[in-house]
């Protein structure tokens, strides 16, 4: 598949998306409190978005993962999260 192909396949998605992600992010800054890990993770994975090297999805995926490999004792919150707390 060609860049226009592409472009005419999923560039409305993406703008969406992208827009939502604004919308998000501009929703948190007029928000009160504080903030916490997640927002963090979350503003160091868009940092990938603009580097031009591929693969953007390795790196955001990365940027959001827990990287040890040693297994926890014991969960400390019922459900996942999103982001790695350790990450800062």
């Amino acid at each position: 598949m060609n860049r226009r192909e592409l472009l005419d396949l999923y560039y409305l998605e993406a703008r969406a998306k992208l827009i939502d992600v604004a919308a998000f992010l501009d929703r948190l800054e007029r928000a009160e409190g504080a903030s916490d890990f997640r927002l963090t993770a979350f503003t160091q994975a868009l940092t990938q978005l603009g580097r031009s090297q591929e693969p953007r999805v390795v790196r955001v995926l990365a940027s959001l993962s827990d990287p040890t490999t040693e297994p926890i004792p014991a969960a400390t919150t019922k459900a996942a999260c999103g982001a790695w707390p350790g990450k800062s």
